[in-house]
């Protein structure tokens, strides 16, 4: 095998490698953040059935009603 030929068996095996590494990096960063949007998602609901979002945005118009 010649030099040109090793230097390009190196060159595919860093690419091949460094793919292999982004996938993993991608792979988990968004399983992380689909847990995070379900956490956010879990929270938001649980919020609107206790009346937490509908009295805090009644309260933010009632704020901008009087500052009118």
């Amino acid at each position: 095998m010649t030099a040109a030929g090793k230097i390009g068996d190196w060159a595919f095996k860093a690419f091949t490698a460094g793919l292999g590494a982004a996938t993993i990096y991608l792979t988990a960063t968004f399983s992380i953040n689909v847990y995070r949007g379900l956490n956010w998602h879990n929270a938001q609901t649980k919020a609107e059935k206790e009346g937490i979002l509908e009295k805090a945005e009644s309260g933010s118009a009632d704020q901008n009603a009087e500052q009118s």
